[in-house]
């Protein structure tokens, strides 16, 4: 079996070193509210009784709010004059 969501989720924690605070931060920038003790949930090792499989849209909205949180928010489009 390949990997889940949670242990993308895992890796990338590790690998960008960060911490629970950090996470929940990044995905209020996507406005996604999530918890610590959910996340805690996320991370708990398959067999325990309070394991959270980490859905589609909390991994996607996670990743969004990195994508921002990495390279800071779009710049806002450029208005096209139609006057021109």
């Amino acid at each position: 079996m390949g990997l889940t969501n949670n242990d993308i989720l895992k890796k990338l924690r590790v690998a960008l070193k960060l911490r629970d605070d950090d996470i929940v931060k990044i995905c209020k920038l996507v406005d996604f509210n999530i918890s610590k003790s959910e996340l805690g949930a996320l991370f708990r090792s398959e067999d325990h009784p309070k394991y959270m499989e980490c859905g589609d849209q909390i991994l996607r909205n996670f990743l969004n709010g990195l994508v921002i949180h990495l390279r800071g928010p779009m710049p806002p489009k450029k208005q096209i004059d139609k006057n021109k």
